[in-house]
């Protein structure tokens, strides 16, 4: 059985391949000892909190196989973003250049830095090991998130985001970055990338253009990539945006990857979740589910095929489930459709 937990200090190994795994422009796992284990603390720390409204809280979790013990992956929720470094942006947006004595009228895209995202709430490090990337799983480890943030609304933004891993190629090299690079950086891509991922962002500050800069003024190979998502990243995408997820022209700083958001009490599986009390039995026919438990340092969540009446406040699970979800009769649970 596939089962969803909050990391402990004890996972950093398989944290470590995960992260040596994940390559190139997944800025949320770098490969480095001392800052892994923060995350891991930090995440500890946060499920440990006693908290009434979003702060600089991480939430980190695992997906394990029960059966192994195998860590297969990891999902995480930053509370609020920007409150301790920048959270930066471009915004792609438009300028009217226009003479009416001379009869010309022309749009003109500009990509302009911001940081008009401070503050809100953010789904990352999703990570799945190729290998486990089969049945529901990848479905688990992402759509799990949204019955925590219906359960814990408090901890979260009433809005949400997600920053979608742009293109890149094998090597680590970003079209976008490589534009940005010649004209303003002596620094490749995977080393902008990575010290972003360690918190050393003030070169950012320092070195980023301060002005718009024309689109049309971009390589053309940097120009096909703004707002599109690295081939691995398209099943994710599909997922947010069957959510209810869409873009609103921000794009990252390095790889102009599309970000996404949407508000909480928008998304498809936090305005369908129900809270259902436990029955435990042999479920006889039923279809795709996730659920959780409602707790909050001992979250688990799974899925699993379930027969849910709308019209009761119950829903039967077979006893082992129950038990890997830390469950017993009467407790509440929380349960979305797949």
């Amino acid at each position: 059985m596939m089962v969803i937990r909050p990391i402990r200090a004890d996972d950093y190994p398989a944290l470590y391949d995960i992260a040596v795994e994940s390559g190139h422009g997944f800025t949320s796992l770098p490969v480095n000892e001392e800052l892994l284990m923060r995350k891991i603390s930090r995440s500890e720390q946060s499920f440990a909190k006693d908290v009434d409204a979003p702060g600089d809280e991480g939430y980190l979790f695992v997906l394990q196989d029960t059966q192994t013990g195998e860590i297969c992956g990891t999902s995480a929720l930053e509370a609020a973003v920007g409150l301790d470094d920048a959270f930066y942006h471009y915004h792609l947006g438009k300028v009217v250049h226009s003479s009416r004595s001379l009869g010309v009228y022309k749009t003109v895209d500009i990509l302009t830095l911001c940081n008009d995202y401070t503050g809100v709430s953010e789904l990352c490090t999703l990570f799945l090991r190729e290998k486990r990337r089969e049945k529901n799983n990848g479905r688990l480890l992402s759509k799990m998130r949204f019955l925590f943030l219906a359960e814990f609304a408090q901890r979260f933004s009433d809005r949400v985001i997600a920053e979608m891993r742009g293109v890149s190629n094998a090597d680590g090299s970003s079209p976008f970055w490589q534009w940005l690079q010649e004209h303003f950086f002596n620094v490749d891509f995977p080393t902008a990338d990575y010290l972003t991922g360690i918190g050393q962002k003030v070169f950012i500050a320092e070195l980023m253009p301060k002005y718009p800069i024309y689109v049309s003024l971009l390589s053309k190979q940097a120009q096909a990539v703004i707002g599109h998502v690295h081939d691995k990243t398209k099943p994710a995408l599909a997922l947010l945006q069957s959510e209810g997820f869409s873009s609103r022209g921000y794009v990252d700083i390095f790889d102009a990857g599309p970000t996404v958001e949407a508000r909480v009490e928008h998304i498809r599986s936090v305005r369908n979740s129900q809270r259902l009390q436990v029955q435990i039995g042999p479920v006889i026919q039923g279809q795709p589910y996730l659920v959780s438990n409602t707790k909050l340092a001992d979250f688990r969540a799974t899925w699993l095929e379930l027969a849910v009446n709308e019209q009761s406040e119950h829903v039967t699970m077979p006893a082992e489930v129950a038990a890997a979800l830390q469950v017993s009769v009467g407790d509440w649970v929380r349960v979305t459709r797949i």
